[in-house]
């Protein structure tokens, strides 16, 4: 395959899951602004910064609302993280790769882009946005069951399943840090029922609510969640899942391609330190440390895919 299809198939996906992701940092942030008495506008300096948007946000606006915030998030085209800027961008990759995708997969994506393209087409009310933000989780959804339920198991499939988790454990990461470091409550708050309710936000966000209830079946404890959206494989948006769905398709590479690459390595050495870690050593040390050393070593990871695999030849 040449380098620069794998490349539109590995980002065609990266930007489709992008797009899902600060949807639901957006339905974090609305939910977490929800339990304010007072002015929410500075919750949102928390979602920008787990966005990764904080600075280029300062550069178009003044000040931080709540209303441009969302905007900026959900439909500026001058935010290259913003969903419609990843539709947009995932659109483009998929055309780029048309030959490459089953008609179904082109049509979903296609379809995703019109239709989201029509709901941003203006700035949005408060009372819109779970509407809204439910229809970008559904597109992105009709886009990966297009894909999973037509396209052959060979490296047109790897390189895409390897964008989608990249890009899935980045965010797991900066959602978790949101709450965590960012968002964090003072002492007094800790184990109430505030607290609590911010959790609780974080699982929704990641549709882990119900479920983490089946694995601990218990109040929701800071360190219990955090292990669950790290450390626990069965949970399809935990770091541990991902990077064996990650290790698992750049093997499948190495054996079609005959080719060892120091991308290989790096994610191997980041499952083994998942597979590893206990979360009481990670709490210990840091959570915010640990997630940020995380997504450092993640894009360090994209890097070594994008030269392994030659992808701008």
């Amino acid at each position: 395959m040449l380098g620069r299809t794998a490349n539109g198939l590995y980002w065609m996906f990266r930007y489709i899951e992008r797009a899902e992701n600060i949807a639901r940092l957006v339905d974090a942030g609305l939910r977490v602004s929800l339990t304010r008495a007072g002015s929410s506008d500075e919750d949102w300096h928390g979602v920008l910064e787990s966005a990764g948007v904080r600075d280029t946000y300062s550069e178009v606006h003044d000040e931080l609302t709540a209303a441009n915030a969302v905007d900026y998030l959900l439909r500026d085209q001058t935010n290259p993280s913003s969903v419609m800027s990843c539709i947009e961008y995932g659109r483009n990759n998929a055309r780029m790769v048309r030959t490459a995708l089953t008609r179904e997969t082109w049509e979903a994506t296609n379809e995703a882009w019109i239709d989201l393209k029509a709901h941003l087409a203006r700035p949005l009310r408060a009372p819109e946005l779970p509407e809204l933000i439910d229809v970008i989780k559904r597109r992105c959804g009709l886009i990966r069951g297009a894909f999973h339920g037509s396209m052959l198991r060979n490296e047109i499939y790897n390189f895409s399943r390897i964008g989608t988790f990249i890009e899935r454990a980045d965010n797991t990461s900066r959602i978790l840090d949101v709450k965590y470091y960012v968002l964090l409550p003072s002492i007094s708050q800790v184990g109430s029922a505030l607290d609590n309710f911010h959790w609780e936000s974080i699982l929704r966000s990641v549709s882990a609510q119900r479920s983490y209830g089946w694995v601990y079946d218990s109040e929701y404890l800071a360190a219990n969640i955090a292990d669950f959206l790290i450390l626990k494989v069965q949970m399809p948006r935990s770091l541990a899942y991902c990077y064996e769905k990650i290790v698992s398709n750049l093997s499948y590479l190495e054996a079609d391609y005959g080719e060892h690459h120091r991308a290989h390595d790096t994610a191997a050495a980041i499952k083994g330190m998942l597979k590893r870690g206990s979360i009481t050593d990670i709490m210990d040390h840091g959570l915010h440390e640990f997630l940020q050393d995380f997504i450092y070593r993640n894009n360090q990871l994209s890097a070594d895919i994008s030269d392994g695999y030659r992808f701008y030849q």
